[in-house]
């Protein structure tokens, strides 16, 4: 999608300025595919949830977006502005593998939140399709069919390539939005209009509950079921680098964005919620009735006639296949920026192809699993959605906290146990997205740490810079030759023992011609490195700094790069270390340590096969 294309990620602060940019309401549309266009089955969803509780719900849930998620994001898009979003801000908060495990658990749920979207979408855009009035009945019972063959045809314009979304998005949304305030204005002129019908859901609220304490405590029981009407947040984030200005115009622009889709989606979920919770039979909304998941549409064709209800499918259905178009860009998008970065999957899954082809085959598994169902999906959406926000409302509130703003770490404390509230009571009462979530947490982790054990070899310096004094140490030298060390005291007397080790194991003169190589790890989870290697001098002795996530590949790395810059084949001189080769093997995956020698020698042998130019490993 022209704007969510997949890229290589450079690192955690790239970005991609070939990418055209766009006014932020623009912008806010391709958000808005994803969040508005859960009024396709969010009320139909509230009323099968909450009942004649459902407007009550809703309000408590517009209140949470408003004053809770909204606030939230506002604050992740000014930490995050390169649109890396919660995730990122939590890595920067917890380095090392800490954070690199919780992203790794988080993606998980970020998983789910995306391909539920693209099943839900699909399925709610096939009962928007096969439950038209002018679509004969006989179709009704192809649900999974119609539904498996939209998801197919979404990954089929995914592997063609699909462009101009941001203008596809502007048109979609101004149509959508369009309508519904035509059918919504029209319902509220019934309900106005027909007295009874308040009269009927008023009486219904008090036969079933006490007191306006009872409904609300009820309806805060019910409110985490509607947690999908918050879908949009993470994706508003996620475009940010699509927003035209610098640094911070392209915050200002976000924060506008948030503001106004929440906004527009809370008016619109409040009155939607009302109108059809008044205005439809309550049967009407369990499985098989007229208005399950598509209740704005049943208005529609009741109120306004089966032409314009008709118009109303097409456009409902259209922005929820885009929306699910939205969930998967933004795969495609979050995976290269993450698991590739970590070494912690195949390099191949920076292309967009085969992750298509990956996320397609998994979102048919999971229509099949929910039989295509949109009330059944619910649950596991509304579970990654809460899960996504509750780890921005964290984020946020750890960096407040950090940067000594204590009222403000207090008021998103505050969010972020109402929103944990959320999230363990939709996943006690509906574990199935949880399932789903740590069934791709442990796929991701185990496919993660094969990745990053496979990949352990493999030469990933992105680049080696030597300053002016490590420069000058290699220059004149007939042979290169360089000991590899490990700093201590980093005195000349532990230079003068490495030197006489050297002649006792090597049969090394020193004579001032030798180099000390040191490399330390100051954090072993990173992947992928630039290398800026410094020369010092101690005493008499020379000696090259360099810090990396592995002390193998930076060796390996900077002995390819001095044979380039001087075209001279440099010698690495060792001595072996004692223990147990399986636990240095373990060591090197998590400390970037271990049995150096021959894992410098194998990093050697696969970046250069030619042994004439391969440069020569000692051991003694």
């Amino acid at each position: 999608m022209h704007g969510l294309q997949s890229h290589r990620a450079k690192g955690p602060h790239h970005e991609d300025t070939d990418q055209p940019k766009h006014a932020w309401w623009q912008v806010m549309c391709l958000t808005g595919v994803d969040y508005f266009s859960t009024l396709g089955y969010q009320p139909g969803i509230a009323a099968l949830a909450a009942g004649a509780l459902s407007p009550i719900a809703t309000l408590l849930l517009v209140a949470l977006t408003v004053f809770g998620a909204l606030p939230v994001y506002r604050e992740v898009a000014k930490d995050s502005p390169h649109g890396l979003g919660s995730l990122q801000m939590l890595e920067s908060l917890l380095p090392g593998w800490r954070g690199k495990l919780l992203v790794l658990f988080l993606l998980g749920f970020v998983a789910t939140a995306f391909i539920v979207t693209i099943t839900l979408s699909a399925a709610d855009a096939s009962a928007h399709l096969l439950h038209n009035p002018l679509v004969p009945h006989a179709l009704a019972s192809w649900q999974i069919p119609v539904t498996l063959a939209l998801i197919a045809a979404l990954g089929a314009i995914f592997l063609i390539g699909f462009a101009e979304a941001i203008s596809i998005a502007v048109v979609l949304v101004a149509v959508y939005l369009a309508l519904n305030v035509v059918v919504i204005a029209r319902a509220l002129y019934e309900v106005a209009t027909t007295p009874h019908a308040v009269t009927d859901w008023q009486h219904a609220l008090t036969t079933e509950h006490s007191g306006p304490l009872a409904m609300i405590a009820v309806a805060l029981l019910v409110m985490p079921k509607l947690a999908l009407g918050m879908s949009g947040f993470e994706t508003g984030v996620a475009v940010m680098p699509l927003v035209k200005g610098d640094l911070p115009g392209r915050v200002r622009g976000t924060r506008r964005l948030l503001t106004t889709a929440a906004l527009i989606m809370s008016v619109f979920l409040v009155t939607s919620s009302f109108a059809t919770t008044v205005l439809i039979p309550e049967k009407e909304f369990e499985a098989g009735g007229e208005a399950n998941g598509r209740a704005l549409a049943y208005l529609a064709h009741q109120q306004l006639g089966d032409w314009f209800g008709t118009a109303y499918d097409l456009s409902t259905v259209a922005i929820l296949w885009f929306a699910g178009a939205s969930a998967m860009a933004g795969l495609i998008n979050i995976v290269p920026r993450y698991l590739p970065r970590y070494g912690m999957a195949p390099d191949w899954t920076r292309a967009t192809r085969p992750l298509v082809l990956i996320f397609t085959a998994i979102a048919f598994g999971i229509t099949l699993l929910f039989r295509a169902e949109v009330e059944a999906q619910g649950g596991a959406y509304a579970t990654g959605v809460l899960a996504l926000i509750l780890s921005a409302a964290v984020a946020v509130t750890l960096a407040a906290l950090r940067a000594g703003r204590r009222r403000a770490g207090l008021a998103f404390g505050t969010v972020t146990a109402i929103l944990a509230y959320a999230a363990a009571a939709n996943i006690w009462e509906r574990p199935d997205g949880l399932l789903i979530a740590l069934a791709f947490v442990v796929a991701i982790v185990v496919v993660s740490l094969i990745s990053r054990a496979t990949r352990s070899t493999e030469l990933r310096a992105t680049s080696v810079e030597l300053d002016a004094t490590a420069r000058a140490f290699l220059d004149g030298d007939a042979e290169i030759r360089l000991i590899a060390n490990e700093p201590d005291a980093r005195d000349d007397a532990e230079y003068a023992d490495k030197s006489e080790e050297a002649w006792r194991l090597h049969r090394l003169q020193d004579g001032g011609r030798v180099i000390f190589l040191e490399v330390t790890v100051p954090d072993a989870s990173e992947f992928e490195s630039d290398l800026h290697v410094t020369g010092e001098t101690v005493d008499d002795h020379r000696v090259l700094r360099v810090q990396s996530p592995s002390i193998p590949n930076a060796i390996a790395a900077i002995l390819l790069h001095v044979r380039d810059e001087t075209g001279r084949l440099p010698h690495v001189y060792f001595h072996w270390s004692e223990g147990n080769p399986v636990g240095a093997l373990l060591r090197y995956l998590v400390f970037g340590g271990g049995d150096i020698p021959p894992l410098t020698r194998e990093i050697l042998r696969q970046a250069e096969p030619d042994v004439e130019r391969r440069p020569l490993v000692h051991v003694g």
